[in-house]
């Protein structure tokens, strides 16, 4: 999988985060607001983040910084945070922004009256499609956390169900390209002398994953659980790589007690892969099976 399309894989799992949290917290109507997870908003608050990543790939690597700068708005459903996005950078080489990607306005939300949702990325410059996407990951973890109205006390854990496969296949390049999570969710510690609570929320394999193998030989575990991630592409000698392995997202989130702002967060997210290439489209005529990994760590900092 390439970044542009892990991105919109990205995507596709907010969507089902989203439908998730609402179908099964309706009746969690008083929990879910209290301490020590609730956002508390004030209209016209400012929050400046910055990021930085590190996508490692098969054969490159690509690093990434950016500053979000978001100031507080109330509208007919609840509280948003409204991003702007300044200051992006990648390998190292200032990355400027045309207009109309400067102008671009992301709203998150931790309000969990206020269901996340995809931007609309059609006039944005692609550069800009990691960052977003990334933060709005960070942001429909926390709402899925707050959502579910039982993380009250260090150590309370929540498992959410799932395993419908998510797809960034676009029948040009990438013929299949899906994954299959649940979501493992613990209230990790609270620090009443910093007034600071630690949320971690894993992607997971579910014990029977929903992904398609086109192939006998991609049945085979390649891990310790079964196989969650696969992707199937054609190369640039006509040729087709298939993939098979293992995805977890592991999102640690740092919140304010106080106000329930992010105060810090991280992604890290590797995928343990065995990849044949193959001259035929059923990947019955491959070459010898190749291991590594790939793997993306992203962190934000609440700038003070």
């Amino acid at each position: 999988m390439n970044p542009t399309q892990r991105l919109f894989a990205l995507l596709a799992f907010l969507a089902v985060a989203a439908s998730l949290a609402m179908a099964q917290n309706n009746s969690r109507q008083d929990a879910r607001h209290t301490a020590p997870l609730a956002r508390s908003y004030s209209e016209n608050e400012s929050l400046v983040y910055h990021m930085k990543a590190i996508n490692k790939g098969r054969s490159d690597t690509i690093r990434y910084e950016a500053d979000a700068k978001g100031i507080v708005r109330k509208n007919s459903t609840g509280f948003v945070e409204e991003y702007a996005w300044a200051n992006l950078s990648f390998n190292g080489q200032a990355a400027p922004l045309p207009t109309l990607s400067s102008d671009f306005r992301q709203q998150l939300s931790l309000d969990p009256n206020v269901p996340p949702v995809m931007p609309d990325f059609r006039h944005v410059n692609p550069m800009l499609i990691g960052p977003a996407a990334d933060m709005m990951t960070f942001y429909a973890d926390e709402w899925l956390a707050i959502k579910q109205g039982t993380l009250q006390g260090m150590g309370d854990h929540a498992y959410v169900k799932h395993g419908t496969p998510s797809s960034w296949a676009d029948g040009v390049h990438t013929i299949i390209g899906q994954d299959s999570i649940d979501f493992d969710i613990t209230l990790k510690e609270i620090n009443s002398q910093d007034q600071t609570a630690k949320v971690m929320v894993r992607h997971v394999p579910p014990p029977k994953p929903q992904i398609s193998t086109p192939a006998k030989w991609m049945d085979a575990a390649v891990s310790d659980t079964p196989n969650n991630w696969v992707e199937v592409s054609k190369t640039n000698d006509g040729k087709y790589l298939g993939e098979i392995g293992k995805e977890i997202f592991d999102v640690e989130l740092t919140v304010s007690m106080k106000d329930g702002r992010i105060l810090f967060a991280d992604i890290d997210n590797p995928v343990t892969v065995l990849a044949r290439e193959c001259t035929d489209a059923e990947l019955a005529q491959c070459s010898a099976p190749e291991h590594y990994e790939i793997r993306r760590h992203i962190e934000i900092n609440l700038v003070p």
